[in-house]
């Protein structure tokens, strides 16, 4: 069991409303990265979508334009970053919020670390560590001129934990969440607030090719864990914080009855 949410107990800067901000989403075109763009749109959230497949992602474009200007871009953003954000800032003008949300998993089923293919791992750091800094890097220029920005990283609790035969996709996290540690050091008192989120099991096609067999229909769906993206940034001021989302909203749930 990883630790429950915690952020800094420094505050800056002030909460923003998602009313009329420009999220760039990757991984958006199904599970959690799709509910975080519903629950961002519901808010009145202007959305860059970014994911491979093209099917999932005119469908998922083609929902939520119904309720917000959508962009959607068929990329691999561990290839092609600069394409997702030149689309953001051609079409929007700005990016004012930026989930890290596309993973890759690895082979599945997932390998012992003394048998895993470095090839595949090579790729896994690419898309979990690699491409989130890179996108960052080209976000954090508007942001930091703009004193304004959230950058929200999906992690995981098998970056914190060693669960036998999770180490590749768990090494790619415990370096996405220490390179966001560190973010959040060096970007205290721009403006720009870095979040990771751990969303909890959850019962998706990810979750499903890691354990392929097992039965997870007892899990919550992605839908459940989403609005704590929301909390975070309509919310939180810390520029800092690691969240576990379920614990999270079970917390807020708790203090809304109190």
């Amino acid at each position: 069991m990883t630790k429950q949410w915690q952020v800094s107990d420094q505050r800056e800067g002030a909460a923003v409303d998602l009313e009329g901000q420009v999220a760039v989403i990757t991984g958006g075109s199904r599970g959690l990265g799709l509910e975080v763009a519903r629950a961002f749109a519901a808010r009145g959230a202007r959305l860059v979508l970014a994911a491979r497949g093209h099917e999932a992602l005119d469908a998922a474009a083609r929902e939520l334009a119904a309720a917000t200007e959508v962009e959607a871009l068929a990329v691999d953003v561990a290839e092609d970053a600069e394409r997702v954000v030149e689309a953001a800032i051609r079409r929007f003008g700005r990016v004012d919020v930026l989930v890290n949300n596309a993973s890759e998993l690895g082979p599945s089923p997932m390998p012992p670390l003394a048998e895993y293919p470095w090839r595949d791992l090579e790729r896994v750091l690419r898309v979990n560590v690699l491409a989130p800094l890179h996108l960052t890097q080209l976000v954090l220029p508007g942001m930091r001129a703009r004193r304004s920005g959230v950058v929200i990283n999906v992690s995981s609790d098998a970056g914190v934990e060693a669960y036998a035969g999770w180490g590749g996709y768990g090494a790619s996290k415990a370096a996405l969440e220490h390179l966001s540690r560190t973010l959040g050091a060096e970007l205290e008192g721009t403006g720009v607030r870095v979040y990771v989120v751990d969303p909890g099991d959850m019962d998706t096609e990810m979750h499903r090719l890691a354990e392929p067999g097992v039965d997870l229909s007892h899990l919550p769906g992605p839908e459940e864990s989403a609005p704590a993206f929301v909390w975070l940034v309509e919310r939180e001021t810390a520029p800092f914080g690691r969240v576990q989302a379920q614990a999270l909203l079970e917390s807020r749930a708790r203090g809304a009855q109190g």
